[in-house]
């Protein structure tokens, strides 16, 4: 079961759009008992997207979060918030819509865009204390829109079982999944390569091992994990060979070396491209690695903002062996964290990392931008493993 140190990545993401003060911040305090936004009457409270993880019942671990309203009318800084919320779309696996009883352009426009982006939308008539009849007032909603709202009063604690009951309806059908799905199962013994270089965190393991180690013994399989140096000592330890060998992406050409006759290899970075992206859409990118020439460029995305070392793989070894293989001419671009172009026509191929610090929506929606301008688009693992010419000698 998943609890406060489930990571965000591996949480539902349920954001909250409505007008500046249309009960936003209200309804979510109401609907985690906690004081999670501030509350005001002064438009605008809600200046950047405010996020809590929290266990809600029914739905399991979640991440919360609070958007400005999308009607700022605070010019610059008004185009700003409303900005911010929309990149927040990126990553909402479920939209929570206030909608308002008469019609309104910029409710409705918000509603159009979810519906675009296929993104589960539940819709709430708040404040209902204050109507008259607010079943009424839900059903001309309803008629008018398309969704019939939820008729919540966030103040007097009604309808806040309707709208959890409706968010659980509203259930994206791909989650969760699993890493590891159909390569290991109880009793395997998995082999796991992971090299500790300047890159790993100090005293610690980096989330996707972390999370495949977990999976793998929630599955009853031994795990049992080496750098690539001690790779040779680990296998000859074993009285068979390994079921699966799953390796640092940058370990590929070692773990290949040394792999059993007949034991699957993959990376975590190929598993996270699995568990997160489209996987058959990333090893068809990696190969316009072959169309590439020094005067192509490439763009590096990673998830994560971390100050990076002389050791980095998307910004220092990756880009090496993408120039050893093209030109030193070849221009790359690297951006991290929320920073991902809305133009990639520019680009002749997107390389991704593995997306560990992404749920998958978030993920799925840079997929879909990149197939939508038709460029191709690869993953960390996959790119390197076709570099080394071992992408057809890995599972995925």
């Amino acid at each position: 079961m998943m609890n406060d140190r489930t990571p965000q990545s591996e949480r539902l993401h349920i954001a909250f759009f409505g007008r500046c003060n249309s009960g936003k911040s209200t309804l979510i305090n109401a609907l985690t008992g906690q004081q999670i936004s501030v509350v005001s009457d002064l438009p605008g409270t809600t200046t950047d997207p405010v996020s809590k993880a929290i266990e809600l019942r029914g739905l399991g671990a979640c991440v919360l979060t609070d958007t400005p309203g999308f009607d700022d009318a605070q010019e610059e800084l008004g185009a700003r918030r409303i900005a911010t919320a929309r990149r927040t779309l990126d990553r909402t696996d479920i939209a929570v819509l206030l909608l308002d009883e008469a019609p309104h352009a910029a409710t409705e426009a918000w509603l159009g865009h979810l519906r675009e982006r296929n993104i589960p939308v539940v819709g709430v008539l708040s404040r209902a204390d204050l109507l008259s009849d607010p079943e009424a007032a839900a059903a001309r909603i309803g008629k008018r829109c398309g969704l019939r709202p939820v008729a919540v009063s966030a103040t007097q604690g009604s309808g806040l079982a309707e709208l959890r009951e409706a968010l659980v309806r509203a259930l994206p059908d791909d989650t969760p999944r699993e890493i590891t799905a159909g390569l290991a199962a109880a009793g395997d013994t998995v082999l796991l390569v992971m090299p500790q270089d300047a890159e790993a965190p100090k005293g610690r393991l980096i989330q996707p091992q972390v999370q495949t180690i977990r999976e793998l013994l929630d599955k009853g399989c031994t795990a049992l994990c080496c750098t690539p140096e001690g790779m040779e000592g680990a296998l000859a330890a074993l009285a068979a060979p390994p079921s699966l060998i799953i390796t640092d992406s940058q370990a590929f050409a070692r773990a290949a070396a040394l792999r059993p006759e007949g034991t699957p290899l993959t990376s975590f970075s190929i598993l996270f491209a699995r568990y997160k992206g489209d996987i058959d859409r990333f090893a068809a990118g990696a190969r316009a690695i072959d169309r590439l020439t020094e005067q192509s460029r490439v763009l590096i995305a990673e998830a994560c903002t971390h100050a990076p070392l002389g050791e980095d793989i998307g910004r220092v070894k990756l880009p090496a062996m993408l120039r050893r293989r093209i030109g030193e001419g070849l221009r790359i671009d690297i951006v991290s964290g929320a920073d991902f172009p809305e133009d990639l026509t520019p680009y002749d191929l997107v390389i991704h990392c593995g997306a560990c610090m992404f749920n998958r929506r978030h993920v799925m929606t840079r997929v879909a931008r990149a197939c939508a301008q038709q460029v191709p688009m690869t993953n960390y693992g996959v790119a390197i493993a076709y570099l080394q010419g071992i992408l057809d000698k890995v599972v995925y």
